[in-house]
């Protein structure tokens, strides 16, 4: 009997290891976005005219020589936009969300009260011209194919570096499958511990990364509170994954963070290069 226990201990134990495994080779662009801090939604401040994911926040990242993050997801007429939240309220003090509307109609809102509208991904692309390596966050609620083939068609055709994440697993095991040469992260968070509304079973599984058998990502974005996660910490030490942390917000946040991650994500200040 007790013979038997550890030996399905010792199965769950592989199941698991092998659930969590990311992609074991190393993609050879991954050296292009190494040695680079990324600013998050640019270089903003919500109280000025250069508000989250503006084209005036990317400039400035690009003028102060930082990679950045943005989010992209799409509207009603299916036009890949970048803006973060499903629903404009928090930004743009009106309760709609972005999918409910066309691009036109998008168009309408301003960003934070500045003279910014919400761009689109081809606008911010043109931007930032190649100039710094982007990381680009898809905001998948649920099924990818949208959102991927909009997003992809725009950024097939830019010159520049670029790398996609997401917390939706199943949006990174559609660009495995069409794009397995660009480089891909899986974006995790402790769900519960930030009061995110939705499935624990759902988060359970995103949090300790059990999907990486399915994504084989390339890197693993985890939020820096988090870092001591046994998951990640296994990936991390056993795997050798590659790590970038987010949203670093203060000088003493990156310093605590440095023998946890390779690449960090930043905002509300300038981290010192």
């Amino acid at each position: 009997m007790l013979l038997s226990f550890f030996i399905l201990f010792a199965i769950l134990i592989l199941l698991y290891l092998l659930a969590i495994m990311p992609k074991l080779k190393k993609n050879p662009n991954r050296i292009k976005f190494e040695g680079w801090y990324y600013a998050h939604r640019g270089i903003h401040d919500n109280k000025s005219q250069a508000p989250e994911n503006s084209l005036e926040a990317f400039r400035l990242a690009v003028e102060g020589g930082y990679g950045i993050e943005l989010d992209v997801q799409i509207t009603k007429d299916l036009v890949p936009v970048v803006f973060h939240d499903y629903n404009l309220k928090r930004a743009c003090k009106i309760d709609k969300k972005v999918s409910e509307l066309n691009y036109e109609e998008l168009l309408k809102y301003k960003l934070f009260k500045s003279q910014e509208s919400i761009p689109t991904l081809r606008e911010v692309l043109e931007c930032i011209e190649g100039k710094v390596p982007i990381i680009v966050e898809l905001k998948i609620p649920w099924k990818p194919h949208n959102t991927c083939i909009a997003a992809s068609e725009e950024l097939n055709a830019y010159n520049g570096l670029y790398c996609i994440e997401s917390f939706n697993p199943f949006g990174l095991g559609w660009y495995k499958r069409k794009y397995p040469d660009i480089l891909r992260g899986q974006l995790s968070t402790d769900f519960v511990k930030e009061k995110i509304e939705g499935s624990r079973m759902q988060y359970f599984i995103l949090k300790h990364l059990l999907f990486n058998f399915h994504t084989k990502p390339d890197f693993i974005a985890y939020q820096h509170k988090y870092k001591k996660e046994l998951s990640f910490i296994i990936c991390r030490k056993l795997y050798k994954a590659w790590s970038i942390a987010w949203t670093i917000k203060s000088q003493d946040e990156l310093n605590d963070s440095k023998d946890y991650y390779d690449t960090f994500i930043f905002e509300s200040f300038v981290p010192n290069k």
